[in-house]
């Protein structure tokens, strides 16, 4: 076998390889041997010459025998020359006939060897954070707010802060528009302008009709500069009421038999978020001195690949909040194309990963793969079995353990950085 490597770049490369032709014809008469037995007019099965089944299936034959032969033949060219491909080579050119040798060109992207440099030259900064005891009134008011009960109001008409329950007739240029049993907070900042003042002062069985004209400026564009006309009865009036910070509103929160534990439990928990993020910092400004060690242009394909997945993420996060990602009015080009560099960085920063732990001889153990299965399979609410299955019938083991692998060269990286 004849083999020619052409550099293009540092990340892309040419070969030409050429398979004598006695190779070839081994395998074409190997190939043509599985149709002897193929029913041919005018002779019996299995006594059908070599000649006339070669004529006869001359494409189907030469289709295997590029099939079997090119991807051995490439698999051993790279492996002599020390490449390793991020993708499968792009196969053309192919030139393929009895008595002839095979001759066919590959395109291959591939990452060049590299240095990923003294970690310990890497600087970081971790932010201190001291839980106030304002961040805690916070979250008890937060806490309140969520735990609060509507009570009917009697006896007065609706002032600011009331939730007036009303049937709404909603009437612009495209017609009128009716919903009944309409809860509305007087006060709330999703109001359009102007609607508050005219539910102001409303007793059950009121009705009032009232037109809105929205500023130009107004958040909505389809909206802006136009009127609209409401017509609403009130039914009903009601006053969010904020339960007590007292034992028994920590009882109900949780576990908690005071006040004073359930304050504690907030702040730990402040602490800890307070703590992972700073953690997230940190760990981004490393990623970032990481991916700025590549000095060669990232290879297209896993560029590409994780705008991909960036997109894909994007897109499942919309339908998880029921929106539909064809309907939501995004320019999917221009976002595709702000990704660009957010995914060159995270391409660049993996690349430097993933050569730390083969430096470092950093493995993933099957326990741990287990234990990473088991606590996504909790989060998602299913068996640790099925998720595996699942995992191994989509091919997602391998990056299972590239993710877990990369997890543990980080943390090397920053076990060695100057952190301040």
């Amino acid at each position: 076998m004849k083999t020619e490597f052409t550099d293009v770049s540092e990340t892309q490369k040419t070969v030409t390889i050429e398979i004598d032709s006695s190779v070839v014809d081994a395998e074409i008469d190997r190939v043509a041997q599985g149709y002897k037995k193929v029913k041919v007019p005018g002779f019996r099965p299995g006594k059908v010459p070599a000649t006339i089944i070669k004529k006869r299936f001359r494409e189907q034959i030469l289709h295997e025998v590029m099939h079997g032969l090119i991807p051995r033949a490439m698999e051993e060219a790279l492996q002599e020359r020390g490449i390793e491909p991020i993708d499968t080579p792009n196969v053309r050119d192919v030139a393929l006939q009895e008595g002839q040798p095979l001759r066919f060109t590959a395109a291959i992207e591939t990452v060049p060897a590299f240095d990923p440099g003294d970690l310990s030259t890497l600087t970081g900064t971790r932010t201190p954070v001291a839980i106030t005891e304002e961040a805690i009134d916070q979250t008890f008011q937060r806490l309140r707010e969520r735990a609060a009960k509507f009570e009917p109001v009697e006896g007065r008409p609706s002032t600011d802060g009331d939730t007036v329950v009303v049937d709404l007739v909603r009437q612009d240029t495209s017609g009128p528009d009716r919903h009944d049993g309409v809860s509305i907070e007087i006060g709330s900042k999703a109001n359009p302008p102007g609607f508050d003042e005219n539910l102001i002062g409303l007793s059950p069985g009121d009705e009032k009709t009232f037109t809105i004209h929205f500023p130009e400026d107004y958040t909505v564009a389809e909206m802006a500069n136009t009127d609209v006309t409401y017509s609403v009865t009130a039914k009903e009036i009601r006053r969010r009421v904020l339960p007590e910070l007292d034992d028994e509103f920590a009882k109900d929160v949780g576990a908690f038999d005071s006040i004073a534990a359930l304050r504690e439990q907030i702040r730990t928990d402040l602490q800890a978020e307070a703590d992972e993020n700073s953690t997230r910092q940190l760990r981004g400004e490393i990623l970032k001195q990481l991916s700025e060690r590549i000095t060669f242009d990232l290879p297209t394909s896993l560029t590409e690949r994780e705008i991909d997945r960036r997109l894909e993420e994007f897109a499942r996060q919309l339908m998880q909040q029921n929106v539909d990602p064809r309907q939501a009015g995004i320019d999917w080009a221009q976002f595709r194309e702000a990704q660009r560099e957010p995914a060159r960085a995270s391409v660049a920063s993996a690349l430097v990963l993933d050569e730390i732990a083969r430096r470092e001889g950093l493995t993933v153990t099957e326990q741990e793969v287990d234990q990473e299965i088991e606590r996504f399979a909790t989060r998602a609410g299913r068996t640790p079995a099925a998720l595996r299955a699942q995992f191994e019938k989509e091919g997602g083991i391998g990056r299972l353990v590239a993710g877990l692998r990369r997890e543990k060269a980080i943390d090397l990286a920053l076990s060695r950085a100057r952190i301040s």
